[in-house]
């Protein structure tokens, strides 16, 4: 776009609860032309299919470099990206319990509370949080949540709660139900009868789980190892059967399938053990995640829905590192848990085919807090969005729809906790605090086990030049310091009008 630099191009507020924004004139025109076109040839709004997988790395599908050159291809995936739009400036936060907020309420941790995930009965959810599924829904839609949820476990904060008409999976994550039962990483435990009682009556839930709105958890079964092996194949199933279902009902749906895969430990279903060229039970569960997106995109097709429905795949973090072998790839500094590129830079995937141009790739800046704006004005409901509240995420639709649409977001910004880490415009990130990755203070490739560093003068990279984030180069860079700043000075002084809350915090 001609004239246009992300660094100088100034931006426009829309309100005062607003993210500041890029305005391309010619990008919005052509997207609402597109999206009117639509809406007048089909007399409805789209469907959005959102399958959002667990600790699977930036590097992983084949899209993105991966693929079978790391032992795990994943046809399907790379399919639906020629066919669509391959964003490789993606962010989450930190952690899954953080992103999936983010995700739902288009607002950073620090303004929804959730900024690390809930644990083994943990008190506090996304009760009080206003979410697309509810905003969604109060415009037509019906909703249908899948999978891993692990946004609280209290009844006020399930999903049947806050805006989901029906929901099959859990309320945690893997390895809360594996743990204490795998004699080979937990002997100590397995093998102690008062350990094993300990856990087991610690306060959360040990089944995965249906409810339907407004009404009570119902108990389906036991998440035992051998159960968990087998869930992602059921909860393909139910969604699968879900969009079979709504092909036959006018109003349009939201799904938003989350995946067990690849969170450690990993215990693929029989059907693909030993099936990467890899084989190891992680690569062989992103061949099966790889399958299920494609089960899912058939059926689609098969039901004549695929043209109505916008797609995105996505990872909710960074991989586990930590944990490795058993953690996913990433060509970036550091893991999940902390705010390096390694940490918070996922694929991300959007696909609808006559809406969304083939082919494209994009290094825009798109943010998780974008996908509820988004969404809201694909379904022709942003008069909907919240006035009451800071809302973080910036409509991103031009960028989506345009034929060679560029991301309308300026900033982004990085937190780790409370602590405010960083901030990326253009291809450099100001960086003021970290987590280490040092080899003295982490286990394994870092993340969570670190140390907070904090610098006096801030550190500047460029990412094109440096995605590893090794040197930094704000010493011979300081003629862009104003921008870096007054990024950081403004969306700070956001939280004096809209404080910031606290439900799960790093010291709670």
């Amino acid at each position: 776009m001609s004239g246009f630099d992300p660094i100088v191009s100034p931006t426009q507020k829309p309100a005062a609860n607003l993210e500041p924004r890029f305005v391309h004139p010619d990008q919005e025109r052509a997207a609402e032309a597109r999206m009117s076109e639509y809406r007048s040839r089909h007399g409805r709004s789209p469907n959005i299919l959102v399958v959002l997988m667990d600790d699977v790395g930036w590097g992983d599908f084949g899209c993105y470099g991966g693929g079978i050159a790391v032992g795990a291809p994943t046809p399907n995936i790379d399919k639906l990206a020629r066919q669509g739009l391959l964003l490789t400036s993606c962010y989450s936060e930190p952690s899954c319990t953080p992103s999936r907020a983010t995700l739902l309420t288009g607002r950073l941790p620090m303004r929804h509370g959730l900024q690390r995930p809930p644990m083994y009965g943990d008190p506090g959810g996304l009760e009080g949080e206003l979410t697309l599924a509810e905003l969604l829904s109060d415009a037509g839609y019906a909703t249908q949540a899948v999978g891993k949820w692990h946004l609280g476990e209290n009844e006020a904060s399930q999903p049947q709660n806050v805006g989901f008409d029906d929901f099959y999976g859990f309320l945690s994550v893997s390895d809360m139900y594996t743990e204490w039962r795998d004699p080979y990483f937990f002997p100590e435990m397995v093998y102690s009868a008062a350990r094993t009682d300990w856990v087991r009556n610690l306060p959360f839930n040990k089944c995965f789980v249906h409810a339907t709105r407004g009404g009570a958890l119902e108990e389906v079964e036991e998440v035992t190892i051998p159960v968990l092996s087998l869930l992602d194949a059921k909860w393909a199933e139910y969604s699968a059967g879900f969009i079979r279902r709504m092909a036959g009902e006018d109003r349009p749906w939201f799904l938003y399938h989350c995946t067990r895969g690849a969170h450690f430990d990993n215990y693929p279903h029989e059907d693909f053990l030993g099936s990467s060229p890899a084989k190891h039970p992680y690569k062989d569960t992103i061949v099966e995640l790889d399958d299920i997106v494609g089960r899912l995109v058939a059926v689609l097709e098969e039901t004549g829905q695929l043209e109505h429905t916008m797609v995105l795949v996505s990872s909710d973090n960074g991989p586990e590192m930590e944990t490795w072998p058993d953690a996913a790839y990433t060509p970036f500094r550091c893991a999940k848990g902390s705010t390096w590129e390694g940490g918070v830079r996922v694929p991300a995937i959007f696909s609808w085919p006559g809406m969304i141009a083939p082919d494209r790739a994009s290094d825009g800046l798109f943010a998780f807090s974008d996908i509820l704006p988004t969404a809201l004005a694909i379904a022709g409901a942003s008069e909907r969005l919240p006035s009451d509240r800071f809302i973080d995420g910036v409509d991103q639709t031009s960028m989506l729809l345009a034929p060679e649409g560029i991301s309308n977001r300026k900033y982004h910004y990085y937190w780790l906790g409370q602590l405010f880490s960083a901030l990326r415009v253009g291809e450099y990130k100001f960086m003021l605090a970290s987590i280490s990755d040092d080899d003295r203070d982490v286990a394994g490739g870092g993340g969570f086990t670190g140390v907070s560093n904090k610098y006096p003068y801030g550190r500047l990279y460029n990412l094109y030049l440096d995605p590893k984030e090794t040197h930094s180069y704000l010493i011979r860079k300081l003629a862009y310091l104003e921008a870096f700043q007054s990024g950081a000075r403004d969306h700070l002084l956001s939280f004096g009008q809209y404080p910031p809350k606290l439900v799960v915090g790093l010291n709670t």
